[in-house]
């Protein structure tokens, strides 16, 4: 959540991730994806320096991997993660076929 102000001089808490876009027309309209407008104090540059320290905070608690994404080296140990061999994913080819067997016959 950003916080920002009303003309009026109250101050509000807006979900970031809401925002659609912010017009200035002279004054600053912010614009949510359900198509609300909020008139507020504060210039587009300010609206926008919010949403990026909002980002950010978000960023920076978000738990890391102890290696980084693919463990030590680049191996995957360590992490939650792990690849997936290539063979295991049947091919269309090969789908097709298992599937004409589980019918019993030639389609």
């Amino acid at each position: 959540m950003i916080s920002l102000t009303r003309l009026s001089g109250t101050s509000f808490l807006l979900n970031a991730d809401l925002i659609e876009r912010v017009d200035s027309t002279p004054d600053t309209v912010v614009t949510l994806v359900d198509g609300t407008k909020y008139v507020v104090s504060e210039g587009p540059d300010v609206v926008l320096a919010e949403v990026v320290d909002y980002r950010a905070r978000i960023v920076a608690r978000a738990p890391l991997f102890e290696h980084g994404p693919l463990g030590p080296g680049g191996t995957g140990a360590g992490s939650h993660l792990s690849a997936v061999p290539s063979t295991a994913v049947p091919t269309t080819a090969g789908r097709r076929a298992s599937s004409q067997r589980n019918r019993g016959g030639d389609s």
